[in-house]
Parts: structure tokens; sequence; C-alpha cells
């Protein structure tokens, strides 16, 4: 098993708008992002050219919460909606997350058609609920070791539902767009953003994943706030396909929108999967300042309203 490895923080500092201005070479004196990853030998190729137009990192998203607003006097006990992306080196995602997800689920279900699912796994419904209280220690303990030791990079969006405008017609659409710019500036860190770079995204609904893609691909072909055209291509999945990457992703969603509301409600429960997860976001300032609040936000972790 791989050790435990902290994201290494950015030094980008700059705002949308002076990103916006920049070129790529003033975008690249920037970010002086340098992730602890071991890059895979390149091996020759006669196709080098073909290869070479795919970025190394893969992206996997998930929501938590509902992207519509709650009905008038209901008082729902999730007011949030967060998007959450993971963000993995193909490398670490092959030689690393995916064996130690299979042996997980050998180990634990004799085979590894078991799909993981954050509240199935939290109300400890089955085939999460096991003989014993020892085995869903043991369980849970290896899965929290899984996502501690993995090397990954999370960027979030969080909408607080009850503090924003009711004309948003879709709080999914609100909360992509963030997600994506802060993605393209770490591809400007990594030297990757002349590069696609996939996005797997879990299926909601015809109707939904139609919108969805839409309004990707309107983002994407140049109407945000940088005003260019971003690298990447979407893939809409259903969580039926078994991917680790979406089940690793539905695993981190719920953390992040329970922090921010305990935040909201001024409490002080200690919310040890968000404290894991802190570690992860894409920051500014320093490894010394991962997990540092004020060094991920609005890079790693957007809120809105602020």
């Amino acid at each position: 098993m791989a050790k435990k490895t902290k994201l290494i923080p950015t030094q980008n500092e700059g705002n949308l708008e002076e990103l916006s201005q920049s070129n790529d070479t003033e975008l690249m004196d920037l970010a002086q992002l340098s992730l602890d990853f071991d890059a895979p030998k390149q091996e020759p190729s006669t196709s080098s050219e073909y290869f070479d137009k795919f970025s190394p990192f893969i992206v996997y998203v998930d929501e938590s919460g509902t992207a519509n607003f709650d009905k008038p006097g209901n008082r729902s006990s999730f007011p949030v909606f967060v998007l959450a992306f993971c963000v993995f080196y193909k490398h670490v995602y092959t030689t690393q997350l995916v064996p130690e997800i299979q042996s997980l689920k050998f180990n634990f279900f004799g085979h590894d058609l078991v799909i993981l699912h954050e509240k199935e796994i939290r109300k400890n419904e089955p085939p999460f609920r096991f003989s014993s209280r020892e085995l869903d220690r043991n369980f849970l303990s290896r899965l929290s070791s899984i996502m501690d030791e993995t090397k990954f990079i999370l960027i979030s969006t969080v909408i607080k539902k009850n503090e924003i405008s009711r004309e948003q017609e879709n709080l999914y659409h609100l909360a992509l767009q963030p997600c994506l710019i802060n993605l393209y500036k770490l591809m400007i860190e990594k030297n990757c953003h002349h590069q696609i770079t996939y996005i797997v995204v879990e299926a909601r609904g015809e109707k939904e994943d139609r919108d969805l893609e839409l309004e990707f691909r309107r983002i994407c072909d140049g109407q945000n706030p940088l005003r260019i055209k971003l690298p990447f291509e979407i893939l809409i999945k259903s969580k039926a396909t078994n991917s680790t990457g979406l089940q690793f992703a539905d695993l981190c969603a719920r953390p992040i929108g329970r922090h921010i509301i305990d935040n909201i409600e001024g409490r002080k429960n200690v919310n040890r999967a968000f404290e894991s997860l802190k570690h992860k976001f894409l920051c500014n300032g320093g490894r010394e300042l991962c997990g540092v609040e004020a060094s991920y936000k609005d890079i790693g972790l957007v809120v809105i309203p602020s």
C-alpha cells in the first residue's frame, strides 16, 4: 500500500478576471502546483501524437443534495447542494485506487460487484450490514484508510439553498462552472491545458443528462468568465457501471455538505470524513497550509454565497 501523501497546495494567487486577461505563459508563471505523483514511464510509440492528445488526468463527479429548491415552508435537513470533482492521475487511479477498492470488495463481500453507496454505508443498510460490530468497524476503517491514502485532488462547489435567489433555474448548472474553472487552473499548473481531460458524471435521468451536457458544452465552448474554450469532454454514466471513480466521488460529496451545514447552524460536531478530505482540496499557500480553510477557499472549495 502506498504511503500516506498529502496534496501539495498551489501558489496560484490571481482572480478569474486576471486569469481571463492573461495569456498561457503568464498563467503558467502563476502556477507552481507540484503534486506528489510519480509520473508513469512513457513507452516509445509510433502513435505518440494520438496518445499525447489525452491528459494524464481523469475526473469523476458526484453530487449530494437535490438540485432543486425545497417547497416553501418545508425545512430540509440537508439544505445545501454539493458538486464534487475528484481528480486522479490515471497512473495512480489504475495502479493504486482500483486495486485497493477491488481488494476491499473481495475481502468483505467475496466478489467485486458491490457498488459503494455513501447513503447505504452511512445507514448500515445491506450489503453493508455485517454480522458483527467488529466487521462494521473493520470495513469502515479500511475504506477510510483507502480514501485517506489515495492521492487525488478535490474541487467542489457548495450552494446554500436557503441563501440564494429562487430565480436560479438549476443548482447543478450553477455549481458546475466554478468547478470547471478551478479544474482548468489545475490543468494549467500541470501543463495539461492543451490536452483533453475527460470528466465522468453520474447519470441522473434522460432530461437531466441532456440539459447537463448542453450546459457543460456551453461553458466549455467559451461562455465562462475566462472567455476561452476549456479542454474538457463529458461522459455521463450510470453508477451501475460499477466505476470505482464514480463510487469514490459519491463518498466525498456528502461530508463536504455536512461540514457546511454544521457551520451554518453553529455546530461543533467532529466530521471525521471532512477532516480527511480537507487535505485533498486544491489550495494556495504551500505544503504547510494544506487543509487550512483559508488556503483552499474559493479554489478547492467554493461556497455560494460565500
